[in-house]
């Protein structure tokens, strides 16, 4: 969907969704972007970036975003969303619809500080970024009662909410830490040539919220690979104490069973006449139970 155009201060917008293919020639014929640009800027399997062409003077921009799979089982992954600054003209590609760069756009077209694109740019970057840190928070709620549950009997389902909370750490950190490398970067490019002190704090602002992002992934991922590790040994534990209540039960009945076992072949054993013959042989099968068991215990204390 390529949506109507709005200005920022006199530069113009184009906001694009989910474009198809006839879209994608419209863009070519009608505005001159190169069909390779689109392809890139529309592949969502493409990480964050930063490219000038300085034969036709354009920018792309490509940042990462969280994309929500699941929003209540925290089941997130992240996918790109791409700003181009072409001819004077700015265009913005949100291919999977994600609703935060969508929050983003209209952000920075709302607030009144913004007076120019470069400002619109970052001021987009920093919500962006902003927008990690709900999900951390949200991660930082299911972990804790998650350590709360090691306490019971833990239950398939909070085994696969810890992997779900493994999975979406891996992804959003790995994208907080591309992400914040790119605008330590982006100062250094064309992008920052020429910046005023206007700027210059915009871009400082969006680092140390990058840097703060990060931190909050970082610690929750060592937290919860600590929770991870605590339920393996749990369960290691479980699994052994199961082992050896069965070692114990079976040794136990192996006991009556080879002492019956004896007294009932058809040949002619010691006792066998008596007349209370068999509570002999129950007497004998307990006394070698108790034996074996205080055998045990007394090589565990060893």
């Amino acid at each position: 969907m390529i949506k109507p155009e709005k200005t920022i201060n006199g530069t113009k917008w184009i906001e694009t969704i989910q474009i198809n293919a006839e879209e994608r020639a419209t863009l070519e014929d009608q505005y001159g972007i190169d069909e390779d640009i689109i392809e890139y800027v529309t592949d969502n399997d493409e990480s964050t970036n930063y490219v000038y062409d300085i034969n036709e003077d354009d920018q792309l921009f490509i940042f990462l975003a969280p994309y929500a799979l699941d929003k209540d089982a925290l089941r997130y992954i992240t996918q790109p969303f791409g700003m181009l600054l072409h001819k004077g003209v700015l265009f913005t590609f949100n291919q999977s619809h994600i609703p935060e760069v969508n929050t983003a756009l209209y952000s920075a077209l709302d607030n009144p500080e913004v007076k120019s694109v470069d400002a619109f740019i970052l001021e987009t970057l920093f919500t962006v970024v902003d927008s990690f840190i709900p999900i951390s928070r949200g991660i930082t709620k299911k972990r804790n009662y998650l350590d709360k549950v090691l306490n019971r009997k833990t239950k398939n389902s909070d085994l696969v909410s810890l992997s779900y909370l493994q999975q979406t750490l891996t992804f959003l950190s790995s994208a907080v830490q591309t992400n914040l490398s790119e605008l330590d970067r982006l100062p250094k490019t064309h992008f920052g040539v020429g910046a005023d002190q206007d700027k210059i704090d915009l871009f400082e602002d969006v680092q140390i919220e990058g840097e703060q992002v990060q931190r909050m992934f970082e610690i929750e991922t060592q937290v919860v690979d600590r929770i991870d590790h605590t339920f393996n040994s749990l369960a290691n534990n479980n699994l052994n104490d199961t082992m050896k209540f069965l070692t114990i039960w079976s040794l136990t009945m192996a006991v009556p069973t080879i002492i019956t076992g004896f007294y009932g072949m058809n040949v002619k054993l010691p006792l066998a006449g008596m007349q209370y013959a068999w509570m002999l042989t129950l007497g004998i099968s307990v006394a070698l139970i108790v034996a074996m068991l205080i055998m045990l215990k007394v090589w565990r204390k060893m």
